[in-house]
């Protein structure tokens, strides 16, 4: 991930607690630590550095993310519904229970991202990294897998009903509960992955 450019507005550790910053273009901004923002409906916030943030339930439905760094941010309960998160960084990052549903995550990382419960339905993670990802109970319904790296990953009573997984990378992966029905396998690795 590559920090903010030159001569962006910084608003690095910024305390933006309950801000209402719909729409707004933050593109590249630094807002490393910062805490509490409410609403980001459809802002742009393209390569910005969020690392750490606390988004904790925040409003980001549309929002504009691509090559954002999400690094280790607390996204819990939030609504990323839509949000364009192509290339984006959120390794790490804590999404329990976030509605990511329609998000465009087509080539980001979430390695070690903490999805338990997340809602992904009709998402799209082409080439998307997920390795030792925690998915437990996470809806993926619809979601377009194909060639996503799930390595390790936790996929205990993950709902993979009509998913795409083509060419996904399954090696090691707990599948214990989870649903397949009618579900995309074709060229999947399933090495070493735990079904019962």
């Amino acid at each position: 991930f590559k920090p903010a450019e030159e001569g962006a507005e910084e608003r690095r550790a910024a305390d933006l607690s309950g801000a209402k910053l719909a729409g707004t273009n933050l593109r590249f901004a630094d807002l490393r630590g910062s805490v509490r923002v409410a609403g980001l409906l459809a802002a742009n916030l393209a390569g910005a550095d969020m690392r750490s943030a606390q988004l904790s339930g925040a409003i980001l439905g549309g929002a504009q993310l691509q090559a954002a760094g999400l690094v280790e941010a607390e996204l819990q309960g939030s609504e990323l519904d839509g949000a364009k998160l192509q290339g984006a960084f959120l390794d790490h990052a804590q999404l329990q229970g976030a509605d990511l549903e329609d998000a465009q995550l087509q080539g980001a990382s979430l390695d070690h991202a903490q999805l338990q419960g997340a809602d992904l339905e009709d998402a799209q993670l082409q080439g998307a990294s997920l390795e030792d990802a925690d998915l437990r109970g996470a809806d993926l319904t619809n979601a377009d897998l194909a060639g996503v790296n799930l390595k390790n990953a936790d996929l205990r009573g993950a709902i993979l009903t009509r998913a795409n997984l083509e060419k996904a990378n399954l090696e090691n992966a707990d599948l214990r509960g989870a649903k397949f029905d009618r579900a995309v396998l074709t060229g999947v690795k399933l090495i070493g992955a735990k079904f019962s």
